[in-house]
């Protein structure tokens, strides 16, 4: 049993992008503090396989096929969620990752990314945000943004620019939402051996991921499961005094003011 700070017995949580990666790590882990998850990705092979997975160890989940871009079905999700329980926490998780240089860039790769990316958390945040308020839900709202947000990287405009779009949802949304005792604090994770950074290039993968080994105070990359406690800390009571902020569970690679 968790701390009681951590004992999320009796809430609902919704968790976007769960069928992997940080996302799959978060949903099981929050089930794990006691929370009935309800998990929403566009996979849905991988949705079957986190379901598998917190069932395993005695968890309670369903599972949800959803894109998030497409604000129907975010709202048509979150009704069905809130339908059978009250909403207590969202965890806007889903994500995708497109490289090219800013002279390379597409319209259609922008488009692409700020749709899932931003929008996509966007939607998740106002939906869940709207159910919570009418509950009278002191809840819970952990968007995903990420450590590019802390640097310049090259090849990385289209991500970089969505990640620090949800950086300024998060911090007006906590404003917003504050009277009505919601909070909304975002992760920033930094490099994270995931199926994500797994899609790309094998040899610029592993030098990646030597070039963060190196900067790293703590030696090594992170692992999925890293960043789902920071979930579990603001999803928690643990984090009641909290909002408007952003954690960066990062090995050290950045350390902003």
């Amino acid at each position: 049993m968790p701390l009681k700070a951590y004992d999320l017995t009796g809430r609902t949580a919704l968790i976007t992008g769960a069928a992997g990666g940080i996302g799959r790590a978060s949903a099981a882990l929050l089930a794990e503090a006691g929370a009935t998850v309800h998990c929403a990705d566009i996979d849905e092979k991988g949705l079957a396989g986190t379901r598998e997975l917190i069932a395993d160890a005695g968890g309670t989940a369903y599972v949800h096929p959803l894109d998030v871009t497409d604000r129907a079905q975010v709202k048509a999700t979150v009704a069905t969620v809130t339908a059978a329980a009250r909403l207590d926490i969202l965890a806007a998780i889903a994500g995708i990752m497109h490289s090219g240089t800013v002279l390379e860039t597409r319209d259609e790769d922008l488009d692409r990314v700020l749709a899932v990316n931003f929008k996509g958390v966007l939607y998740a945040c106002q939906e869940s945000a709207r159910a919570m308020i009418a509950a009278g839900t002191a809840g819970s709202l952990v968007t995903m943004a990420s450590g590019a947000v802390d640097a310049a990287n090259s090849g990385l405009l289209c991500y970089s620019a969505a990640k620090a779009a949800v950086v300024q949802l998060t911090r007006t949304l906590a404003t917003e939402l504050g009277p009505h005792a919601i909070r909304v604090n975002a992760v920033a994770p930094g490099w994270v051996r995931t199926p994500m950074t797994d899609r790309h290039d094998a040899s610029l993968q592993r030098q990646a991921e030597a070039a963060m080994v190196r900067i790293s105070p703590l030696g090594r990359v992170g692992e999925p499961e890293d960043i789902a406690h920071a979930v579990l800390y603001l999803a928690s009571d643990a984090s009641s005094f909290t909002t408007g902020q952003i954690i960066r569970p990062n090995g050290g690679v950045a350390m902003p003011w």
